[in-house]
C-alpha cells in the first residue's frame, strides 16, 4: 500500500499517519519527495481497511501495490532515485565508473592501480578484502589488513571505497572502513546478511545472484530497504547460461527491466559478467547505451599474476580507454561522465 499526502501537509500530518499505520501493527516508510510526501506501508499480509487512513488529515489517496516488492518499486516511488555514496551520487546524471583489483593483495599493488583510476576519472575503488572463493584453498583475501589497505587509498587519492562484505559476522568491520558496502552473487539470498547491511544505513551495492530471475533479484533489494535502508544501487553481473564462449551471459536485457519496474540505480559488472578481458570493453559499450547508470570494472597492472581473476581484469592501459569511450558515450545517452 502507498498514501499519498497533500501537496500542503504538514509534517505534523505525516508522522499523525505513520503514527496511526504501526497502531494497526505495521510498518510506514516516509519518503519524501519534491512535490509531496508518500507513506510506503509493509507488513500486511492481506489488503488492509483504508478507511482509518483516508480520515487522517492531509491524505490525499491510497494505491494498492500490486508488485510482489514494494519499496523497490514504481509504484511506491515513481521517481529515479540518486544513491549519495559520500558525495558520488549514483543514479543521476553522472555515469559512475568502480575499478580496482579483484582482491586487495598489497598496499604497492593498490596504490599503482589507484593512481591510474583517479587519473582516469574513476570516483569509486574496488577492492576485495574478504574473497568467497569455490576453492577453500584460494586466496581467501588479506582481511582486515586489506581493509586498512582501502582506507589508505580514500586518504591518498580521494577515491570512495567499496569492497564485499562476505558473512554478518565481519560485515561491521567492513562498514567501519569502506564507504559503500557490496553484497557478492553468492549471497543474494543471504536473507541475514541483507538485514544487516540495511541495517549499517550504509550504501549498498546488490549483485544479481548467478541463477537469480529478476524478481528474486528485486525482492532480495527489498529485504535491505525493509530495514530503513534507501540507499540501494544494483548490479547485472551476469547469470549462468549454456554458454561456453564467456564465463558468464551478461544480462543487459535486465538494466531496462529494472529502469522500468524500480526506482533504484542500476550498474554493470562487464567483468564477471564475461569473464574476458578482451570482451570488457565492448559490453561497456553496450551498457551504457542500454541505460546503466555506472560500471563496475576490473583493473589490475599485472593480470598474469593476480591472485584472482586475472583473466578477466584489463590492465591500465585498457582502463583508460574504456574510460575515453565511456565519456564520449555518455552526452549521447544524456549522462555525464568526467
Amino acid at each position: 500500500m502507498l498514501i499519498v499526502m497533500k501537496t500542503d501537509a504538514t509534517q505534523e500530518m505525516v508522522d499523525e499517519v505513520c503514527t496511526c499505520i504501526k497502531k494497526m501493527g505495521l510498518k510506514p516508510h516516509a519518503m519524501p519527495g519534491a512535490q509531496r510526501t508518500a507513506i510506503g506501508v509493509t507488513g500486511n499480509k492481506e489488503r488492509v481497511d483504508s478507511d482509518m487512513i483516508m480520515s487522517q488529515l492531509g491524505v490525499r489517496e491510497i494505491i494498492h501495490v500490486t508488485k510482489p516488492f514494494k519499496l523497490v518499486s514504481r509504484e511506491f516511488f515513481p521517481v529515479d532515485s540518486i544513491i549519495d555514496v559520500d558525495g558520488v551520487k549514483i543514479g543521476g546524471k553522472e555515469f559512475v565508473v568502480m575499478a580496482g583489483p579483484c582482491s586487495v593483495e598489497s598496499r604497492e599493488q593498490c596504490m599503482v592501480i589507484a593512481e591510474t583510476i583517479k587519473k582516469h576519472g574513476g570516483k569509486i575503488f574496488r577492492g576485495g578484502a574478504f574473497k568467497p572463493r569455490t576453492s577453500p584453498y584460494a586466496f581467501q583475501g588479506l582481511k582486515e589488513e586489506g581493509l586498512k589497505i582501502l582506507a589508505e587509498v580514500r586518504d591518498k587519492f580521494g577515491l570512495k571505497i567499496i569492497t564485499e562484505a562476505v558473512d554478518t559476522e565481519t560485515i561491521d568491520l567492513v562498514a567501519k572502513y569502506t564507504d559503500m558496502i557490496q553484497i557478492g552473487a553468492r549471497n543474494m539470498q543471504n536473507y541475514s546478511l541483507l538485514r544487516k547491511a540495511g541495517r549499517t544505513k550504509k550504501p549498498v551495492l546488490l549483485k544479481r545472484g548467478m541463477s537469480a530471475t529478476l524478481d528474486e533479484f528485486l525482492m532480495a533489494a527489498e529485504y535491505i530497504m525493509a530495514e530503513d535502508n534507501k540507499n540501494v544501487v544494483l548490479c547485472e553481473r551476469g547469470v549462468r547460461t549454456f554458454a561456453d564462449h564467456t564465463r558468464n551471459t551478461l544480462d543487459l536485457s535486465a538494466i531496462p527491466f529494472v529502469k522500468r519496474t524500480s526506482h533504484l540505480p542500476i550498474i554493470s559488472d562487464p567483468s564477471h559478467g564475461t569473464g574476458k578481458r578482451d570482451k570488457v570493453i565492448p559490453l561497456s559499450r553496450a551498457s551504457i547505451a542500454v541505460g546503466a547508470d555506472g560500471l563496475i570494472i576490473e583493473v589490475h597492472h599485472d593480470p598474469s599474476k593476480a591472485l584472482s581473476d586475472g583473466p578477466q581484469a584489463i590492465t591500465p592501459d585498457m582502463f583508460a580507454e574504456l574510460m575515453r569511450q565511456m565519456k564520449t558515450l555518455a552526452p549521447v545517452v544524456d549522462k555525464e561522465c568526467e
